[in-house]
């Protein structure tokens, strides 16, 4: 069975500063006609950092839509035209100050697929080099470094729940337990 959906029309719901979302028709499969909501992303970039002493470097900050404060590795969107790896260092330095001797780029996760295109593209930081964080106007953050297996800990106890953060986490566990090769 063939799964893809024919577009018949989509419309600008509603465009912000740097999401859009879009009401599309569509033919489904067996020819009846359905409607998805759709949230345009431009996509991000996620930095696993790790230092030789097997910890990470984690930012804090509140999360309004959730209303919670997070403990998350450092990301940010892309700009337009961005190259991944340029903006997973430059949210590197800006949220944490750190600037990195090795960018890898480990994977890429689509991160909620029933309703936007984002795109995350995570990278593994290593060699790094402590200086000033830089954060954006308006971006209120701190740093802190924390051991790997504390923060499986923290997620399998459920106080980190932030998706890309969990992802990022447990592939360095396996990159710190050797079973990945960077």
């Amino acid at each position: 069975m063939v799964y893809e959906e024919k577009t018949v029309s989509e419309k600008v719901m509603y465009e912000g500063n740097f999401i859009k979302v879009g009401l599309i028709d569509v033919v489904l499969p067996d020819g009846k006609k359905s409607s998805r909501d759709i949230v345009y992303h431009p996509g991000a970039s996620v930095v696993i950092p790790m230092n030789e002493k097997g910890e990470l470097y984690m930012v804090r900050q509140y999360r309004k839509p959730i209303n919670k404060e997070m403990l998350e590795l450092p990301a940010g969107k892309l700009d337009l035209g961005e190259d991944p790896a340029v903006c997973a260092e430059r949210e590197l330095k800006e949220e944490t100050g750190l600037e990195a001797g090795k960018v890898k780029h480990i994977m890429s996760v689509h991160s909620t697929p029933g309703f936007s295109n984002e795109v995350l593209h995570m990278y593994v930081a290593t060699e790094l080099q402590e200086g000033e964080a830089c954060a954006d106007e308006g971006e209120f953050i701190s740093s802190e470094r924390v051991p790997v297996s504390q923060l499986v800990q923290m997620v399998l106890d459920h106080e980190i729940t932030d998706a890309k953060s969990i992802i990022g986490i447990l592939l360095a566990d396996k990159i710190t337990k050797g079973e990945i090769k960077i």
